[in-house]
């Protein structure tokens, strides 16, 4: 009998932890250091450096490098090892009922791809969501220089539950992210706090479903020139006859017609103060290309 647990640990385990150890070295952390994040010997996080390990098929490794990704994100930004542990288990269950289903079937020799949704029923959460919304939001609110970057209608940081059909799938900043006494702040992140950003992601799970998470930031001239330095994929709206409905249908439009970028930017229209939206599979992907940015500007 081998349940999805197993094939868990058997199969994917030692590739993820193998691309973790990897992504964490090129960070700048110690193999000691990794092996203690990792909870494995020195000797193994070596072994997968040096690419000792199975590989596994390209439909499951290009699975697996997200989420090493993701996690890496994680251990490098601080996070407690309780919230990484219940992020990952959390991502174990939904990649079990998508993308890994398949071969998870193979795995196990069965047939009824409606099992692996049965199994997990329920255990998706809206919990993971504010979660990691939270801890990139944390991240954020101590990054002094992110204070340039906020707009005069204020930032606000968002995160769709996949596939979101409603405002209230998609978590996002009460009051917007905001200065008070110099500093950033935001009230935690609650579900259905922000209607056009909540709009934008839904659209974008149309055009783009990988695409759950975004923050807006301000335009000028000189974060158009960062966003070059930092080779970071953006396109431009110009139309300045519009509203707000119509700036998330050419969001829309605009990833249909390119495939997937990091950000938009928006010119600004009638009513419409000009600002970018950074885009990223989850809220850790777009702390990153905020970093990027911030360390290109001059």
């Amino acid at each position: 009998m081998r349940t999805p647990c197993l094939f868990w640990a058997e199969v994917v385990s030692p590739s993820l932890r193998a691309k973790i150890a990897k992504n964490l070295y090129e960070r700048g952390f110690t193999q000691s250091q990794i092996a203690e994040k990792l909870g494995i010997t020195q000797a193994m996080v070596s072994k997968y450096l040096a690419g000792k390990y199975k590989p596994l098929n390209e439909k499951v490794e290009a699975a697996i490098e997200g989420l090493a990704g993701e996690i890496s994100n994680m251990i490098a930004y601080g996070a407690p090892e309780e919230e990484v542990v219940k992020y990952t288990s959390r991502r174990f269950f939904d990649m079990i009922q998508g993308e890994l289903c398949e071969e998870y079937l193979k795995y196990a020799n069965l047939k009824d791809p409606s099992l692996c949704s049965e199994i997990f029923r329920g255990m998706a959460s809206k919990v993971e969501i504010l979660d990691v919304l939270n801890l990139a939001l944390g991240e954020l609110l101590k990054d002094e220089r992110f204070l340039n970057l906020i707009p005069e209608i204020r930032s606000n940081f968002a995160y769709a539950l996949p596939n979101p059909k409603g405002v209230e799938d998609v978590a996002a900043i009460p009051g917007r992210i905001t200065r008070v006494k110099g500093k950033a702040f935001a009230l935690p992140p609650e579900f259905g706090a922000s209607e056009h950003m909540a709009k934008i992601l839904i659209e974008l799970s149309k055009k783009a479903s990988e695409i759950r998470s975004v923050i807006n930031i301000k335009f000028d001239e000189s974060i158009e020139g960062a966003l070059k330095r930092a080779e970071l994929r953006f396109e431009v709206i110009e139309e300045k006859n519009r509203d707000e409905d119509r700036t998330v249908k050419l969001i829309g439009n605009i990833f249909e017609e390119h495939g997937e970028l990091d950000a938009v930017v928006d010119r600004g229209a009638f009513g419409i103060e000009p600002c970018v939206y950074i885009f990223g599979k989850n809220p850790l992907e777009v702390l990153d290309k905020i970093k990027t940015l911030e360390s290109c500007m001059s």
